[in-house]
């Protein structure tokens, strides 16, 4: 595997690199030992699977509160889709900067992301899937979210936004409500 630390401080892209023959190849996409030297957390309890009919599809910005922390590992199966991960964390060096990924199912990328790192992507394409590893049981009360579109993040999505789930859409910016007082209070635990 190759690994390499992105723009966002703790944000990972993980590319297998396969040793192929006439069968095919085979690659290495996950390993305990190679994400703790890089300082990954490596602990799987869930696996899920997102699978979206169109391209344009948003999913996110989520992100669990401080003492709850869910890492992720995040690869697209089938299709394309752009993955953007968000600092929210106020004592991180690379507080408030965004960084995007293209994972595809014929690129095998995947991204992983630390806790309290805010997370979203949107489909390139129709029939899109995606895989998420998570580090922690999913606890409801510690979601939170923000707008796909706050301008405290200036995401550029690479498509117009064909469908959003009304949770999504309904999260409050970044700046507005307490969801992120509440999260900056609680931050670095």
């Amino acid at each position: 595997m190759k690994i390499t630390q992105l723009e966002v401080d703790g944000v990972h892209l993980v590319e297998m690199e396969p040793h192929t023959d006439d069968r095919g190849f085979f690659a290495r996409s996950f390993a305990a030992e190679e994400f703790e030297e890089h300082g990954m957390v490596p602990d799987v309890v869930h696996c899920n699977v997102s699978f979206n009919h169109h391209a344009g599809t948003l999913r996110g910005f989520h992100l669990s509160l401080p003492g709850h922390p869910e890492s992720k590992f995040v690869r697209c199966t089938r299709g394309a889709v752009v993955d953007v991960a968000v600092d929210v964390r106020p004592d991180s060096p690379t507080y408030l900067k965004h960084v995007a990924v293209e994972l595809t199912a014929d690129n095998r990328a995947a991204v992983y992301l630390p806790p309290h790192v805010a997370h979203a992507y949107q489909t390139l394409t129709d029939d899109s899937e995606v895989l998420y590893m998570v580090s922690v049981p999913y606890e409801p009360g510690a979601e939170i979210g923000f707008r796909y579109d706050d301008p405290a993040f200036g995401v550029s999505w690479p498509l117009p936004v064909s469908s959003v789930s009304d949770k999504d859409a309904g999260w409050p910016g970044f700046d507005h409500d307490g969801n992120a007082a509440a999260f900056r209070a609680g931050a670095g635990t």
